[in-house]
């Protein structure tokens, strides 16, 4: 009859003295204690493996940072995986590269690998406002999780404060840039699924507001208030610069003494300060170019046409020309972007291409083949558009006298 071994003690296991040679203390269904001649002493599992029918033993851990209990209970575990034909020193070795694999694919790891990606197609603006969101509102709280444990019901709690405060806007704009990073790991192969399709449906929608706009018969009145306005004299350039270029702020703000090529009669925008990051050029116009010769008068040694009053090698504030137009007065009724909607609104009344129009507020055209060709064939026809607008703005300015 086969000896049954009789389980270890608490007593046997601590009072274990090392010897000459390492040495087993059976704990019975392939548990035992190795105590070595240093004095440590390793629980050791010996089993069979699955397929390849071979002893092996593995660890799990030193007494008495595991105890009788603990190494039992992890027997237990390992004779179920072995019913299931797991061996359970691969299903260890799985778990822990799984578990490295989250510590490094964390969620700020995943935003940092997609922005790579994202920035190259839009404008540096555009760009810093992506990042700078996530990291304000979501990474200092979820940046630290893996990617695959991250929830929508997670995300939401996270996103509460912003959306309660009245962000609505904000909260939006986080989703669908947090939806995007998600799709990246997905297609990646980091999480198995997007976990955050329709996150924004846990929000109140935000309510709809276009940049507010004034009519063109109210040019006159905009240009009233420009010229009398308390401002500094390279804002007062740079609103009419805006409004004449039918620039975005940031494009007008951020214009370069290098992207001028008065030869051709150009301003050659870089792809990269392009909210769509394809190069734009805006022809220059008689009162353009006078007012690239009072900026020459105004400042020198900047790299930009309109430099910051704290240092010339940067560009002054993206929002400065909005900040003004609200102490004239605008507030609700008119923001710098909402300049442009000005010059298209005027343009079409009197009957110009729409493709033109686009084409001089830089809107992408999807059809690149088309977008390609517009960009060669029209930019004549655009000078002469540029300049009608130009020339409504001159008579602006003097009906408003």
């Amino acid at each position: 009859m086969a000896r049954k071994t009789l389980p270890l003690t608490n007593t046997q296991v601590k009072n274990a003295k090392p010897a000459d040679k390492e040495y087993n203390l059976s704990d019975g269904e392939g548990l035992a204690l190795r105590v070595k001649p240093n004095g440590s002493k390793i629980w050791i599992f010996n089993y069979t493996r699955p397929h390849i029918q071979k002893r092996a033993n593995i660890s799990f851990g030193t007494y008495p940072e595991v105890s009788i209990a603990d190494a039992r209970k992890k027997r237990f575990e390992a004779r179920a995986l072995l019913a299931e034909k797991i061996d359970p020193q691969q299903k260890r070795d799985a778990d822990r590269q799984e578990q490295m694999f989250k510590q490094v694919n964390t969620l700020t790891a995943v935003v940092e690998s997609w922005f790579e990606l994202k920035k190259n197609t839009i404008s540096t603006d555009y760009a810093d406002d992506i990042i700078n969101s996530l990291k304000n509102h979501v990474l200092p709280k979820l940046g630290n999780y893996p990617v695959a444990d991250i929830t929508a019901p997670l995300v939401i709690d996270v996103l509460k404060p912003l959306a309660g405060s009245g962000k609505l806007e904000m909260t939006k704009r986080i989703c669908s840039r947090l939806n995007q990073v998600m799709t990246f790991a997905t297609n990646t192969g980091l999480v198995q699924s997007n976990p955050l399709v329709g996150i924004k449906q846990a929000f109140k929608s935000p309510t709809v507001t276009n940049n507010p706009t004034l009519k063109p018969d109210e040019l006159p009145l905009l240009m009233s208030q420009v010229a009398d306005a308390n401002i500094r004299l390279v804002t007062r350039l740079l609103i009419r610069w805006q409004l004449h270029t039918m620039t975005r702020p940031g494009e007008a703000a951020g214009a370069k003494w290098d992207e001028i090529d008065l030869e051709k009669g150009v301003w050659v925008i870089p792809a990269e300060r392009m909210k769509k990051r394809r190069e734009h050029i805006v022809p220059l116009t008689s009162q353009t170019i006078s007012i690239l010769e009072k900026l020459r008068l105004y400042q020198s040694n900047s790299p930009y046409l309109f430099p910051s009053d704290l240092s010339i090698r940067k560009p002054i504030n993206a929002s400065t020309a909005n900040v003004a137009l609200k102490r004239m007065g605008f507030k609700d009724r008119l923001t710098a972007h909402g300049m442009r909607s000005i010059a298209s609104t005027a343009l079409n009344e009197q009957g110009f291409d729409p493709d033109l129009i686009e084409a001089a507020l830089a809107h992408t055209d999807k059809n690149q083949v088309r977008a390609t060709y517009n960009r060669a064939s029209y930019l004549e026809r655009r000078k002469e558009m540029m300049q009608w607008w130009s020339d409504q703005i001159t008579k602006a300015q003097s009906e408003g006298l």
